[in-house]
């Protein structure tokens, strides 16, 4: 691989000398890229995953007002990608605003490990007796705490949507090289991220629960400085694309201009009567013109009001734009029902961070034939396992094969792999339910183990039995999740990378809105019916394999849209050749 690289870096060498030579070096940038990732994704995942225990232990809080708070805390970080985007794709660039999170991430897991450290910054420790006093936090106690969420806040509002997006900044897109670097790096960059959590809900979390609450958070605190390190000692050797701008302006300038020329019908000859000047400077790549979304097309019409400046380019930027601009928008609006579709997609994942630990939880956790009890969170990591395991097979023994056999980039296209994903996870609800069935029937029909912490009976039927439904969990994700990220990075403008880094984590904090959503009406509705609730504290007296099943269905209907959206889908670049955007054929209308 490496020689390929140097290969290609020959390739690569411009026959001019105006524009300087830019050196790729993918492979020799990967470790501390990826470094960085795994560090963070450590300490972060490290940090908060035990949060729920942490604020009502230590921090004395009521359960529903901590969970407030890490609500509005998750959801905020999920949200912070977007903004963070857009600050670095118009005045930061990604370097910078990755090196600034890294520190500002970095400072607030310090600040969590100094709330448990220093025994001024948190409640006393409540009494062992009910009627001890429970103190909760002061409000200076609270407001150190806060400031340490805010810093996490801003740390992932730079790196989740930078990270990847730098990573594959380090390839060349226009060499075959370049292009599998590109590919490996998404798939190894999620399996450093499922090794990462592995790591996390395993050994941190044991730290800190049954260790010490300091040296527990302290260590995420030292993994972040790490993160920092590796990521600072790749400078020299990293390539550092500069931000051009606000691209959403010229987003806004588009629609703008359309709508101002609404009126006006397109010419039948579109390749001399459209504007097809394009910046010498843009790092975008040439797009050609599609028949799709056509009345922004309307925006790059000339008229006798429209004056051109000398160096080509529209005077009045918001009333005259350029092919390039207006398929620029319509890549994205392309996108948009594709993350539609994802957002249905994540529902029926998340429901296993969830209910599946209340299963569990009213299962047989015993390990074999010893006392040891598995803890119920911890199921999740067959998900991660699975991820773990199938990744490396996956980018090494199958892409291959399958590049051979249907001569595709990666074997499977992006919304292919997206498809997959989407089968899987519907896959996985049915399984999930079947499993609740024969849980719930075990419960009611055979003796138990005992009581839940929660009330009702202890079903004999083995945890295990959830396994094959986190499996799938983890097949899904392998194909849709990667698939997902790499399909933004690839199909927004090459301006906006930043952004298409965000969209994931946007998706998935709408789809965790959506799912909240979903359990209180079925709560709410079902509760309402004769035969009881669906989702009742005891689930032995619910329903929660109809709720699989329902959510299933609407995997069903997904699927099926998402079909009609893959087929309807124009990948960027592609154009039905009325206008090719090229330097040797694109003409400056004057």
């Amino acid at each position: 691989m490496a020689s390929n690289m140097e290969k290609s870096k020959k390739e690569e060498t411009p026959a001019s000398t105006d524009e300087p030579v830019i050196k790729y070096r993918g492979i020799k940038a990967m470790p501390f890229i990826i470094g960085n990732e795994t560090f963070e994704k450590l300490g972060t995942v490290g940090s908060s995953t035990n949060l729920m225990v942490y604020l009502t232990t230590v921090f004395n809080m009521k359960s529903v007002t901590a969970a407030t708070l890490i609500n509005v805390f998750n959801g905020t970080t999920n949200m912070a990608p977007l903004v963070g985007a857009f600050l670095s794709d118009t005045y930061f660039g990604r370097y910078k605003s990755l090196g600034f999170a890294s520190i500002a991430s970095f400072l607030g897991m310090v600040i969590l490990a100094l709330t448990a450290a220093i025994s001024k910054l948190h409640p006393p420790t409540c009494g062992n007796n009910e009627s001890s006093m429970c103190v909760g936090p002061t409000t200076w106690q609270m407001a150190f705490l806060l400031s340490g969420f805010g810093f996490l806040v801003v740390g992932a509002g730079g790196i989740r949507p930078c990270n990847l997006a730098f990573g594959a900044d380090q390839f060349d897109p226009e060499t075959e090289s370049g292009k599998r670097g590109i590919g490996s790096f998404f798939n190894w960059y999620y399996f450093t991220y499922t090794f990462a959590v592995m790591v996390s809900v395993t050994l941190i979390v044991y730290v800190q629960s049954s260790v010490s609450w300091a040296i527990g958070l302290g260590i995420p605190a030292f993994l972040m400085f790490l993160s920092c390190a590796m990521f600072f000692l790749g400078t020299k050797i990293y390539v550092i694309v500069k931000p051009q701008g606000s691209p959403l302006t010229s987003v806004a300038q588009v629609v703008v201009s359309a709508a101002k020329k609404q009126k006006l019908k397109l010419p039948e000859d579109l390749l001399l009567n459209l504007f097809n000047y394009i910046p010498t400077k843009s790092i975008n790549s040439r797009l050609s013109h599609t028949n799709q979304f056509q009345f922004l097309d309307k925006a790059a019409i000339v008229t006798n009001e429209d004056k051109i400046n000398l160096d080509g380019s529209a005077a009045n930027p918001w009333r005259l734009c350029s092919t390039q601009q207006v398929e620029e928008v319509k890549c994205l609006l392309r996108i948009l029902p594709i993350w539609a579709s994802a957002m249905i997609y994540h529902v029926g994942l998340i429901q296993q961070q969830t209910f599946a630990v209340l299963q569990s939880l009213q299962s047989d956790r015993q390990l074999g034939h010893t006392s040891f009890e598995v803890p119920a969170a911890s199921y999740t990591v067959f998900t991660m396992l699975t991820l773990t395991i199938w990744i490396p097979i996956y980018d090494r023994i199958i892409v291959p094969f399958l590049q051979k056999l249907t001569g595709k980039e990666g074997g499977f296209t992006l919304l292919q792999r997206m498809g997959i994903g989407i089968v899987l996870s519907i896959l996985c609800m049915i399984v999930s339910a079947l499993v609740e069935e024969e849980r719930r029937t075990t419960a009611l029909t055979k003796p138990t183990l005992g009581i839940a912490p929660k009330g009702g009976a202890i079903s004999s039927l083995s945890s295990m039995w959830l396994v094959p439904q986190l499996a799938l969990v983890g097949l899904s994700e392998g194909f849709n999740y990667i698939a997902q990220v790499e399909f933004y990075y690839k199909q927004f403008p090459e301006n906006m990378r930043s952004i298409a880094g965000s969209f994931f984590f946007c998706g998935y904090a709408s789809s965790n809105y959506l799912s909240s959503f979903l359990v209180s009406m079925v709560h709410q509705l079902s509760s309402r019916s004769r035969t009881g609730g669906w989702l009742a504290e005891d689930l032995n007296k619910g329903k929660l394999d109809y709720f699989y099943y329902m959510i299933a269905g609407m995997g069903v209907v997904n699927f099926v849209y998402f079909l009609l959206c893959a087929k309807w889908y124009r990948y960027k670049g592609t154009g039905d050749g009325s206008i090719e955007m090229t330097k040797d054929s694109v003409k400056h209308i004057v």
